[in-house]
């Protein structure tokens, strides 16, 4: 193993440090933003859960294969912890890949991005209150509520009426049902991060999630896959880059950067999704939907930046498609 390099707090080495964190934190976003566009075009060459699949066991081996030396002598606690983490993890790619089908990449990017002001909704249920800097705040009821209009205007055509979750149809429901449980995921990690080191716990529940998305193949009907063009470079993307590398670069780079500048930059996510979606596929969101675009990011942001105990802000990725 190779000494660990101490970074100086001060001086050129810590800001080229800074800098890079910003460069590669924002590629991050872009990747993950770019992800809804690639995985709806190549749905038109698998099924979503056989996607889920083949994208999941490749983002597995490559995490096997480079933090091998870190499952060695795995305890039935790391196994449990990483296997709840999996089974959220892998309903939600279920959830939203499948959602993707049925709705437009933009929309599932801002309804995805809900998962930020679900989480500490959740955390306020009994049984599952975490420490202080996941409860809810004003500003995150507040964060909600600007959340809950904006979904509204997302989705609901002009001239609604009362009808306003008229326009919900299956795949906004879809992605709804992903943010519940990316939510839930995220909740476990916050459990189980204290217990489990970050390797260990981020190749098993990559791995557990695999297993989810197998068990659950047959739920999607009659399973296909013809390798396309498009179709491997949407695998190599989502499960070498948006997965096994992104969240490698994310926990790095969150050691440099404010936390609040991040969750700025974690704002983008979306606002990449829609550029993407706009040119590759040429979707475009009316005046009503912008708006409600705008609102969900405003909500967004409002709870990615509440405040915890200790005067920082609780963290949380949305992570793309």
């Amino acid at each position: 193993m190779r000494p660990k390099t101490q970074v100086p707090k001060s001086g050129p080495g810590a800001r080229r440090h800074v800098v890079l964190a910003y460069v590669l934190l924002l590629a991050v976003v872009l990747v993950w933003g770019m992800t809804f566009s690639l995985v709806k075009s190549a749905l038109t060459a698998t099924t979503p859960l056989m996607f889920n699949f083949v994208r999941m066991a490749l983002a597995f081996a490559v995490l096997a294969a480079v933090n091998w030396p870190s499952l060695r002598g795995m305890t039935r606690t790391d196994l449990k912890l990483g296997a709840a983490a999996g089974l959220f993890l892998g309903l939600g790619y279920q959830f939203q890949t499948t959602g993707l089908k049925f709705t437009t990449a933009s929309k599932a990017a801002f309804l995805t991005g809900l998962v930020v002001v679900i989480v500490p909704l959740m955390s306020a249920i009994p049984g599952v209150a975490l420490p202080g800097s996941l409860r809810p705040t004003f500003d995150t009821y507040a964060g909600a509520v600007l959340a809950f209009a904006g979904l509204v205007l997302l989705t609901s055509p002009p001239g609604a009426g009362t009808a306003l979750l008229s326009g919900i149809g299956l795949g906004e429901w879809l992605c709804l049902g992903c943010a519940v449980a990316f939510a839930a995921h995220l909740l476990m990690l916050a459990r189980a991060a204290p217990r489990v080191s970050a390797r260990r716990l981020g190749t098993l529940q990559i791995g557990f999630a695999a297993v989810v998305l197998l068990a659950t193949l047959p739920l999607g009907g009659r399973p296909y896959f013809h390798g396309t063009a498009m179709l491997w470079i949407a695998l190599g993307v989502t499960a070498v880059l948006a997965t096994a590398a992104a969240f490698t670069i994310q926990s790095w780079a969150q050691q440099y950067l404010p936390a609040s500048h991040t969750a700025l930059i974690f704002t983008l996510e979306p606002v990449f999704a829609w550029l993407t979606s706009l040119l590759f596929f040429g979707e475009q969101l009316g005046r009503r939907a912008m708006l409600g675009a705008g609102l969900i990011l405003a909500g967004i942001l409002l709870a990615e930046l509440r405040p915890t105990s200790r005067g920082k802000s609780q963290l949380l990725p949305i992570a793309g498609a």
